[in-house]
């Protein structure tokens, strides 16, 4: 067998792994990985920053279920690329990152360009390695890729020393991986799924809260099935939003801090929560004592450490959200709950989303651009956001109809993720709509990623929430702080000639009469596009919860 050096193992490790996209960004201690992938076959994408090349990937991996792979040199270009991580990590997407690293022989002797990135990423990502021996680098990556993808997902990094890429070895894929310590729980303890399938059976106001996990695990269907076998209404974290179509009667859309009032109200009065995938983060739960504490909890996950770890619960399951359901579903009898459905019909007509809006005025409001952009894709896109109040309205006031179709940083709250994310989405997604909603100020952390857009033609349609301002820390200043709007006035770019600079498609719109137009000239180009819309400087997202508040003290909306 002829022997292959390191660059090549990895591209035919990958090869095996069915990877055929990756992004990524070169230098000297990746250069013989990067030769390996001159003639490979595999497409890569040059992002234009190691920040912008991890988000990409982590888009791709949403939006596609694969695994996200992306590449960057050692040193600044490792160091660069750990906001990705971290965020990834937060919300447990799959990826592989490979990072150079210098030369063995140089290992620990503050070499140019060297960084512990192993250290550095430990704590924010779920496993990583540095490869040292080329004999060992086909194993390695067979195993990276087993423990990104299965158990709860997440970040694996591999750290490679230069000479490893340069050394050769016969190549010889494994078939099979030996990880003692690593055995995720897949089924639910039987005992335990008897007792949540009679609590939901005798139960009078049964609750779903379903969180990101549930799209992980593909268990949009069985959670339909169980919404509608028993009736129960359905309430979503952010990063479930589409798990279930939004526009049923027993949807709920988002809880939590900036959730439609009925899905808070609802946990205020339910009997019985069934959380499944969800993580009873802060931005759920507000003042966390307060939160479902006339309810029992049926909480399944597939990570034990979440199972407890925020609130305490009467019948937990650890597994697969998807198998734990085919499990569970036999056993649920056929309802009708129709005092509860009475009810949660009440509270959804008497605390509707609603915000302030002249129909006379030339006054383009937020949460009337998004509606605009719901009506014109009837909900049959993907939404990619970046971080902030853009990003609530989108979770607001768009209809969500299936999985992996909202995507955006949830647990970390990464500014600068959304615009390099829509560019991995779109690549997952060829023949998907994908809009990115930003901020004027968000979109300005990675804002070189319009160059790899106008490199590969990738057709996403960018529109600009622009009041500038940092619109959401504004919006604690001004209910917080008497208005003292500290450093949040943030002066923006042209970005129609900015958009013009990089050959995109782009346009201003300051008038709510050339709205509808403008959005419908976008979406129809075959290429990418830029809308700049100007909303009020001053405009805020409700209802809201103020933080440390329960879900009963939620203002306005």
């Amino acid at each position: 067998m002829p022997k292959l050096n390191g660059g090549e193992i990895i591209v035919e490790s990958l090869k095996q792994e069915n990877v055929d996209v990756i992004f990524g960004y070169p230098g000297g201690a990746v250069i013989n990985l990067y030769d390996a992938l001159y003639n490979s076959g595999l497409k890569h994408y040059l992002g234009r920053h190691e920040q912008g090349v991890v988000h990409a990937a982590d888009g791709y991996a949403r939006s596609s279920g694969k695994v996200g792979v992306c590449i960057a040199t050692s040193g600044p270009g490792g160091t660069n690329m750990v906001t990705g991580l971290a965020n990834a990590f937060m919300d447990s997407v799959p990826l592989v990152a490979f990072t150079g690293q210098v030369s063995t022989s140089m290992l620990g002797k503050d070499s140019f360009q060297e960084a512990d990135i192993t250290g550095i990423s430990l704590p924010i990502t779920k496993h990583n390695f540095l490869v040292t021996d080329v004999e060992e680098l086909a194993k390695t990556i067979k195993e990276a890729f087993f423990i990104a993808k299965t158990g709860r997902p997440g970040p694996v990094l591999i750290d490679l020393a230069k000479d490893v890429t340069q050394k050769e070895a016969e190549f010889n894929y494994p078939s099979k991986i030996n990880l003692p310590g690593y055995r995720p729980s897949f089924e639910g303890h039987r005992l335990q799924v008897n007792k949540a399938a009679k609590a939901i059976n005798e139960a009078k106001r049964p609750l779903l809260y379903v969180g990101g996990g549930a799209i992980i695990s593909g268990a949009e269907k069985e959670i339909k099935e169980l919404v509608e076998r028993a009736k129960i209404p359905i309430t979503t974290t952010l990063m479930a939003l589409g798990i279930y179509p939004e526009d049923r009667e027993l949807a709920l859309e988002m809880l939590g801090m900036h959730g439609t009032q009925y899905a808070n109200r609802a946990t205020l009065e339910t009997d019985l929560v069934i959380a499944i995938g969800a993580r009873f983060d802060d931005r759920v739960t507000g003042k966390l004592d307060e939160f479902i504490a006339q309810a029992d909890i049926i909480q399944i996950d597939i990570d034990p450490a979440e199972i407890g770890k925020n609130l305490d619960v009467e019948i937990p399951i650890v597994g697969d959200v998807k198998d734990v359901l085919q499990e569970i579903l036999p056993f649920i009898e056929e309802k009708e709950n129709g005092e509860w459905q009475d009810r949660i019909r009440e509270l959804k007509e008497k605390y509707p989303l609603r915000y302030n809006d002249d129909d006379d005025s030339e006054v383009i409001k937020p949460q009337y651009l998004m509606e605009e952009i719901d009506k014109y894709t009837n909900g049959n896109s993907t939404i990619v956001t970046e971080v902030g109040q853009h990003q609530m309205w989108a979770a607001q006031y768009h209809k969500y109809k299936k999985p992996r179709q909202f995507i955006s940083s949830g647990g970390l709250g990464t500014m600068g993720f959304g615009l390099p994310a829509a560019i991995g989405a779109q690549i997952g997604q060829p023949d998907e709509q994908i809009i990115l909603i930003a901020g004027d100020g968000s979109i300005q952390m990675n804002i070189q990623e319009l160059g790899t857009i106008q490199t590969y033609n990738v057709p996403v349609k960018i529109i600009i929430f622009n009041n500038k301002y940092l619109g959401m820390v504004r919006q604690w200043q001004e209910m917080f702080f008497e208005k003292r709007y500290s450093s949040t006035k943030i002066p923006a770019p042209d970005f129609v000639k900015m958009g013009e600079a990089y050959g995109i498609w782009s346009k201003r719109v300051e008038k709510k009469s050339e709205l509808s137009g403008a959005i419908r000239e976008a979406m129809e180009l075959k290429g990418p596009a830029i809308l700049d819309v100007h909303i009020p400087e001053e405009e805020n997202v409700y209802p809201m919860v103020p933080a440390g508040a329960g879900l009963k003290d939620m203002i306005g909306g």
